[in-house]
């Protein structure tokens, strides 16, 4: 039997969820049930922290210090697109796709493409940008009425470079 691990040092445990909605309990019990804590506790914290998230699929860090858990959201590119739409909860059967019709503007994009700079592997803002826009497309909205492609060959001409000065 492997020895016990340190409770004074942290750890790092990464989890898919569906936001605002308790998840199943049997599947965090071999991420958490070795670090001593209560899986339908941490389902449950989950469920709160998450809450703004309601339906979206978003990744959740948890960091496991003395037993003590810190939840964090870590939400994708598409999670963030999807939310700055704002289209009404919609129930359909479980596996059926979803084609989300909306219109962002360029300044939804670029609110984006900023919160997701810190994880992004372009060399500057204006990639972060083309990233988001390439979700957008993935997603099935449109930006500025137009197609993210469109709007994507627009951003390599320059025309939105007025909208990226500051970013980093």
């Amino acid at each position: 039997m492997p020895p016990k691990s340190d409770p004074s040092v942290p750890v790092e445990i990464t989890v898919r969820v569906t936001g605002g909605i308790s998840g199943n309990p049997a599947s965090l019990a071999p991420k958490v049930g070795p670090l001593g804590m209560s899986p339908k506790k941490i389902a449950d914290d989950i469920a709160k922290v998450t809450k703004e998230w309601m339906g979206l699929r978003i990744t959740v860090k948890l960091i496991v210090q003395n037993r003590q858990a810190t939840i964090e959201v870590v939400p994708s590119a598409a999670a963030l697109l999807i939310r700055a739409l704002n289209e009404p909860k919609v129930t359909v059967p479980k596996g059926t796709p979803t084609l989300h019709k909306g219109n962002l503007a360029i300044e939804d994009v670029v609110g984006v493409a900023a919160v997701m700079r810190p994880r992004s592997l372009a060399k500057e803002f204006k990639g972060t940008v083309k990233e988001v826009l390439g979700t957008a497309k993935s997603v099935g909205c449109t930006v500025e009425g137009a197609d993210p492609i469109d709007i994507l060959a627009r951003v390599d001409e320059g025309e939105f470079d007025d909208k990226f000065e500051g970013k980093q």
